[in-house]
């Protein structure tokens, strides 16, 4: 299991793009929804995506501009199967 950290999400990205991944996703849990969200965005997208994600989270993954939303995980994949089964979804 991996450590939910700024740099580990940056790893993940890396790891996408150098393995040729077809998809980026993170696992978002968010106060007052009874099951965590799956964000999944195409490769083309990774760059864009995590930029975002550094500007709007803290090392923790813990959004910084709204309170009780947090990245709880993150993969990548070629497949919705592959991501959900990656993610424990």
């Amino acid at each position: 299991m991996y450590e939910i950290t700024m740099e580990n999400l940056e790893n993940c990205f890396e790891g996408a793009k150098a393995n040729r991944a077809r998809f980026v996703a993170v696992k978002v849990e968010m106060d007052g929804f009874p099951v965590p969200e799956i964000i999944v965005n195409p490769i083309v997208n990774a760059d864009a995506k995590l930029a975002y994600y550094k500007k709007a989270y803290s090392e923790e993954l813990k959004h910084k501009y709204s309170a009780g939303i947090r990245i709880i995980g993150f993969t990548f994949g070629d497949s919705m199967k592959e991501i959900e089964k990656n993610l424990d979804y």
